[in-house]
């Protein structure tokens, strides 16, 4: 069964996480990927993100993809409870997770059952295709990238920070681009699309 809780600002929702989740998650492991916001200026909010989980009791274990591979990385996607991965550049986030072979170990621990956090880039990434975020985010920060072929999880495309600052503007851009042609699902960073196996609702 698919669980996905795609967020815009996890810190904003972390206590719809807690009631989504379904379990006592105090104790649980969850494996942090903050590796879309290497190439980032403003990451204030990987470090809100990881305070959050910290204060509900869940341990936070740390896999930046772009240094680990191998068998340490299987090992932290497979043993712990959870998966997040924080907001930054959707394209250079793509880039390393093909790049380390995190992209496909990823899916296969969603499609098995594993709970799966998104942030704003982490929600983008499990859409079909991320070209639509180039209004957003700079592709040219990921030069070893050859195609915007994403986690394709879902059949749908988050679109995070509706009507939030400071992507107001870009969030509309991309609605008028691809309204008509991507079945988008805007959210603010107050929302979240929750995914539980087909069932797909915004709260």
């Amino acid at each position: 069964m698919k669980r996905l809780f795609l967020s815009s600002s996890f810190a904003d929702v972390a206590d719809l996480f807690k009631e989504f989740a379904k379990e006592d998650i105090k104790g649980k492991a969850v494996t942090f990927i903050p590796t879309a916001s290497n190439v980032e200026e403003v990451k204030f909010y990987v470090d809100l993100a990881r305070e959050a989980f910290r204060e509900m009791g869940l341990i936070v274990d740390e896999l930046d993809v772009s240094k680990m591979s191998g068998d340490k990385m299987t090992a932290k996607l497979k043993e712990n409870d959870y998966i997040y991965i924080s907001g930054g550049n959707t394209f250079y986030l793509l880039q390393e997770l093909k790049r380390s072979g995190a992209d496909k170990m990823i899916a296969d621990e969603i499609n098995s059952g594993k709970l799966y956090i998104g942030e704003s880039a982490g929600s983008m990434i499990v859409s079909p295709d991320i070209e639509y975020a180039k209004e957003m985010d700079d592709f040219k920060k990921a030069p070893d990238l050859d195609t915007f072929s994403a986690l394709n999880i879902i059949d749908f495309y988050p679109l995070p920070h509706y009507k939030s600052f400071p992507f107001e503007e870009a969030v509309e851009k991309i609605i008028a681009k691809y309204g008509a042609k991507l079945n988008l699902y805007p959210i603010s960073n107050s929302q979240v699309i929750l995914v539980e196996r087909s069932n797909v609702r915004v709260k």
